[in-house]
């Protein structure tokens, strides 16, 4: 698998690069020893000519691979006539791409911003005003044990997992916990003053954990019993990567408002908070804001995106690759691993051994980009244009490193 592209090395000095990033970067992250320099496709190239096949697309970003013609060609347009005006203005990309979302989803209106956790934020605002208008106590927001909604306070406040909230403490107040498929715990936590319930249909960050379409109805069941918005973080699970433009379609279950990001700009950065009925009117100007969400660069690539999945049948290839790398897993591994869960084109790979972190590297040095969760938990997250052969090549090279 390890390649050699001359036409791919670069000038970078790697050594020379990683004292900088020392030196001058904020250190918010562990990097891994590579310097990516060119990607196209399922495949990225570092400075020296290596060829990687990359199982993880940015953590979900990079729904087409690496470098799509269909995305470089709607930036490179978009940026040679209209990059940024703020929301102060109409811009056409926005105006379509707001009208394709609500198209594809069967939901009313949009808020546009740079991330996901700037949608979950969004979510939660138009939640606690909601909540306001029915009563002043009325602002409770229950989140589940395990999940990941963003780095931002108000995200981080629903984020309940310790290692990211600890070191921010105090957080923000009106948080309740329960913890997954706790069905007695949801009714109990549910009340009269809870404005929201907020939850992945699919744990990403909590090691690719589906929520049971059970849980995901009693959830509506309370959010409609109790006059509370439910909120769906699609960030990670939404855009395509379950073999549904949504996962909730998936589980039949409709949400009042869910946030996408990740995949949804083709790769360039751009989030969404959408949603339906009462809860799509409870902004009004001066409520929320984003300088550049919505922008028209981020807009048209999101748009060429949603074509071309349309196009090339992406949905369907996501689904139909998605049974396919389960069962080479299955068939491959199975005597290394516990289990495997997932949708579509996202998998977690739960080892019999708490080494994650080791297979993570050791596939990194033969050319396959992966992702660990803890100790156990082998993440893949490849483009919707992945194919069997792709498949087979990272399955050859996770035996190798694993039996």
């Amino acid at each position: 698998m390890v390649k050699k592209n001359n036409q791919s090395t670069s000038t970078v000095d790697f050594e020379t690069l990683k004292s900088d990033d020392s030196s001058y970067v904020m250190h918010t992250y562990g990097r891994l020893p590579v310097c990516f320099v060119k990607g196209q496709g399922l495949k990225l190239w570092d400075e020296k000519g290596k060829e990687y096949l990359d199982f993880l697309s940015g953590i979900g970003v990079n729904g087409l691979g690496h470098c799509h013609p269909a995305i470089v060609e709607a930036i490179t347009k978009q940026a040679a006539t209209l990059i940024e005006t703020s929301n102060l203005y109409y811009t056409e990309p926005q105006v379509r791409l707001a009208k394709k979302l609500a198209e594809i989803s069967g939901f009313d209106k949009v808020f546009f911003c740079n991330s996901g956790t700037e949608a979950n934020e969004a979510a939660l605002k138009i939640a606690r005003k909601a909540g306001k208008k029915t009563s002043p106590d009325k602002s409770g927001i229950i989140a589940l044990n395990g999940a990941f909604h963003g780095r931002t306070f108000g995200s981080l406040s629903a984020t309940a997992q310790g290692k990211y909230q600890d070191p921010f403490r105090p957080l923000l107040p009106g948080f309740t916990y329960v913890d997954p498929e706790d069905t007695t715990g949801l009714q109990l936590a549910v009340n009269k003053n809870t404005c929201a319930i907020i939850m992945e249909v699919i744990q990403g960050e909590g090691g690719i954990h589906p929520l049971s379409t059970e849980f995901l109805q009693l959830a509506r069941s309370l959010a409609d019993e109790f006059r509370a918005i439910l909120i769906f973080d699609e960030v990670q699970c939404g855009f395509g990567r379950t073999g549904h433009w949504w996962a909730f379609e998936g589980a039949g279950v409709k949400p009042d408002v869910f946030t996408s990001a990740k995949a949804l700009g083709g790769g360039f950065p751009i989030g969404a908070c959408i949603a339906r009925g009462d809860a799509a009117d409870v902004f009004t100007p001066g409520d929320h804001a984003s300088t550049y969400g919505g922008n028209p660069l981020g807009a048209s690539a999101s748009l060429a995106a949603i074509e071309t999945i349309e196009n090339e049948h992406l949905l369907d290839n996501a689904k139909e690759m998605g049974e396919y790398l389960r069962k080479k897993l299955q068939d491959v591994l199975g005597s290394c691993i516990k289990e495997i869960r997932g949708q579509g084109l996202m998998v977690g790979i739960e080892l019999s051994k708490p080494i994650a972190r080791g297979v993570l590297m050791s596939a990194l040095e033969e050319g396959l980009i992966i992702n660990a969760i803890g100790d156990s938990v082998i993440r893949m997250l490849p483009p919707f244009i992945v194919s069997k052969d792709d498949i087979d090549k990272a399955i050859s090279i996770l035996s190798e490193v694993i039996i």
